[in-house]
């Protein structure tokens, strides 16, 4: 009795038979097989499930190429004071997004800073730069921070902006909300909540912020369209310090009697709230603020506050992890191509780099 047929040479399958199969090139197999250079995980699954279904004798090897070890990738997180609710949670938030990604294995490097001064700032990022492989940072737009980024990148280190776009050129990205739609939304809530004349206050952390001036500017242009009753006063700034915001709300307060609402951008929100409660100003003022903490849900629960625009942390670190994830990948196809001519490169590098925007959540005492 013979044993079962023998398969033919010619009757097996081919590399060319599990391209056809996964939809892919035959180069993309080879590369998948031997390594010879990145190929996406996503593809590197079919090209494994065609070789399997067909039985190709490298099926083993492609399985191994497909399911690396745990690479490992170290994200640095560069954030502002721990002391601020949001960003403590933001930061618990960044490191778990990382951590959870199944494609990276990531470990997370969390800093929060004290010293926001530009040359601070930017001391911080070349340092990050050297522990890690992709930095988020939340940091005001000032040449020294520019600096910086273009130093880590061309360390292979890309950076990405967070809550607030940067205007560095070689920043790989923008993760956060739409600052022109938050500042007309919040123009027309102001305009809403308050019900006679009088004037409205802009409080806001710091003129360097990009986010903090579109926002602002966007607010302003929504309530001289809408609601010629209201009259804007001069911006205030805290410089995202409570102590001076307290000290600055009362005497806006005192300077200010016919005040009817107040919008607060950035930090010092725990002292302008303080401020009204010892004023007992709160049933007058129609106050604004952004981003639910356990200070604002409270100002929100006990009338302090009326309304609040929050950015989710959850969906902002998934995006971010993401986006750190893509300018690594991107940067290393950059260093790559070796072979492009100049110009190409010129073109590869000047490329406009991605704003992935956040849907923004709106809160009121009847919602949180």
């Amino acid at each position: 009795m013979g044993g079962p047929p023998r398969i033919r040479k010619r009757d097996r399958p081919s590399v060319a038979d599990v391209a056809r199969r996964a939809g892919v090139s035959v180069a993309t197999v080879d590369r998948v097989i031997n390594a010879r250079a990145p190929v996406k995980l996503k593809t590197a699954v079919r090209v494994r499930e065609a070789a399997e279904t067909l039985g190709f004798h490298a099926a083993s090897l492609i399985r191994q190429r497909s399911e690396p070890d745990k690479p490992g990738m170290t994200l640095g997180f560069i954030l502002q004071r721990h002391s601020v609710q949001f960003y403590g949670a933001l930061g618990t938030a960044l490191s778990d997004a990382t951590q959870s990604d199944p494609l990276i294995h990531g470990v997370p490097i969390v800093e929060y800073l004290e010293d926001l001064t530009p040359a601070f700032v930017a001391e911080r990022i070349r340092l990050m730069g050297a522990r890690v492989d992709a930095i988020g940072l939340v940091a005001a737009d000032h040449p020294h921070v520019s600096k910086a980024i273009s130093d880590v990148r061309d360390l292979g280190k890309p950076v990405v902006a967070l809550l607030s776009d940067l205007s560095a050129p070689a920043r790989a990205a923008y993760v956060g909300v739409d600052w022109r739609k938050t500042g007309r939304t919040v123009g027309w809530a102001m305009t809403n909540l308050t019900r006679r004349d009088g004037d409205v206050a802009i409080i806001i952390g710091s003129h360097r912020y990009l986010a903090t001036e579109a926002c602002e500017i966007s607010f302003r242009t929504y309530v001289r369209e809408n609601a010629p009753h209201l009259r804007l006063l001069e911006t205030l700034v805290n410089f995202e310090e409570p102590r001076l915001a307290y000290q600055g709300t009362l005497d806006l307060l005192q300077k200010a009697p016919n005040l009817v609402g107040i919008y607060m951008v950035g930090g010092g929100v725990e002292g302008v709230m303080a401020a009204l409660r010892e004023s007992d100003a709160t049933k007058r003022i129609k106050t604004i603020c952004h981003d639910l903490t356990d200070d604002t849900r409270e100002g929100l629960i006990d009338g302090v506050l009326d309304f609040v625009i929050h950015q989710p942390r959850e969906v902002l670190a998934m995006a971010t992890v993401r986006a750190l994830k893509n300018a690594v990948a991107d940067l290393a196809h950059i260093g790559r191509a070796s072979r492009e001519s100049d110009q190409q490169k010129k073109i590869d590098l000047g490329h406009m780099p991605p704003q992935i925007v956040i849907p923004i959540e709106l809160y009121t005492a009847e919602n949180i």
